[in-house]
């Protein structure tokens, strides 16, 4: 197709141009063979339970160090440590499972598991926006590289608008004790079973490390066990939206495509920067991204579920299933009452930000600013 006919299509579709100097590549899991995928899949529930184990383990020493101090001394203070935490490591996960095996050893309250927890929600979009900044340095013009970038800025404005209230209201009804009925747990024979096949992990460690050091230890298998379910998962080709039809530009298909791609990846980071190459080759347009990033960021609480579940806390899970609860009533609420005044004020929001580098920087330093002031009230 000639630039000019291309202009002219784009201009009668409403989508945005491809650049033809980006070339996405097939993801590698797509195409790994089935074996190789399911002993990555093993490997990665294996990290996974000894993770949790080894985190578990060091919570409880951790708790003398913990108790009382600027981290966990109240609840904005764990707030802003699990943003914190999710921006350094690059991934929400390992902190929501921190904050849970905190809870556990007696370092945080509850209602601190919770706002750690959704802190860590807060900070697990800002790895979307490093993403579209470095894929974005691939683009030649200005106004191309403004695309990848987007996704990142609006992932961060849907989640705040999401957690934020929802945080409020769920801190509330935890306080109050209306989860206290939930009582879901795992049964003793898979406790018994997992101890089995995985603690030995947790044994080893402590024969050479002391027990403080099995908490750090234990985030970073766990970063690992991620990795290891990435590479299990297949991952569609990039175009395989486009080809499906007109379905993508409406609200209720990609609020649920949003909501099976992060419980398949089982991370919200992954299942987001998949729109990064979309939206910068037109396969998607920006606009039509929120609804997806509101499911993602429902199902990308399954995980923490799971790990709450095999820690065995009561309380670990009523803390998941309160912010899981009231993300979910919220984003409801405004997807059905609210979502064209969302949708536009979130991406004039978003065009101010991407102005320029220099408030797009001003951005992304308040997004690191915040928690530091949170941790320090």
């Amino acid at each position: 197709m000639e630039s000019g006919e291309a202009v002219r299509h784009a201009h009668i579709t409403g989508r945005e141009l491809p650049s033809e100097d980006v070339v996405v590549p097939e993801p590698v899991a797509a195409s790994r063979p089935w074996p190789v995928r399911l002993l990555y899949a093993i490997v990665g529930l294996g990290l996974f339970v000894s993770a949790l184990g080894l985190m578990k383990e060091g919570a409880a020493a951790l708790v003398p160090t913990l108790e009382g101090s600027i981290f966990t001394d109240n609840a904005l203070s764990t707030l802003g440590l699990g943003w914190l935490g999710a921006c350094l490591v690059m991934s929400g996960s390992p902190v929501a499972a921190s904050a849970l095996t905190l809870l556990d050893g007696g370092a945080i309250t509850r209602t601190q598991a919770f706002t750690m927890l959704t802190g860590s929600r807060l900070g697990a979009a800002f790895v979307v926006l490093v993403v579209g900044v470095v894929y974005s340095l691939r683009r030649r013009e200005q106004g191309s590289r403004r695309a990848p970038v987007s996704i990142g800025v609006l992932s961060l404005l849907m989640t705040a608008v999401v957690y934020v209230p929802g945080a409020f209201v769920g801190y509330l009804l935890l306080d109050r004790g209306v989860f206290d009925g939930v009582d879901i747990g795992s049964s003793p024979r898979l406790a018994s079973f997992t101890d089995r096949a995985f603690g030995w992990l947790v044994d080893l460690v402590e024969g050479f490390a002391p027990t403080w050091s099995l908490f750090p230890i234990g985030v970073v298998v766990l970063l690992v066990g991620f990795q290891a379910f990435d590479r299990a998962l297949p991952v569609p080709p990039s175009d395989r939206l486009e080809s499906d039809g007109a379905w993508f530009t409406r609200k209720w298909p990609m609020f649920a495509v949003g909501c099976l791609v992060t419980l398949l990846t089982l991370s919200v980071s992954v299942s987001l920067t998949l729109l990064v190459p979309l939206v910068a080759k037109g396969h998607l347009r920006r606009a039509n991204t929120l609804p997806y990033i509101a499911g993602a960021n429902i199902t990308t609480l399954a995980d923490t579920l799971v790990a709450a579940i095999l820690i065995g806390n009561a309380d670990a899970v009523r803390v998941v299933v309160a912010v899981t609860v009231v993300v979910t009533a919220w984003t409801l609420v405004l997807l059905v009452a609210a979502y064209p005044l969302l949708r536009g004020t979130l991406l004039g929001i978003a065009r101010v930000v991407l102005v320029d580098d220099r408030r797009l920087a001003a951005f992304a330093g308040i997004l690191l600013g915040v928690p530091l002031v949170l941790i320090l009230i």
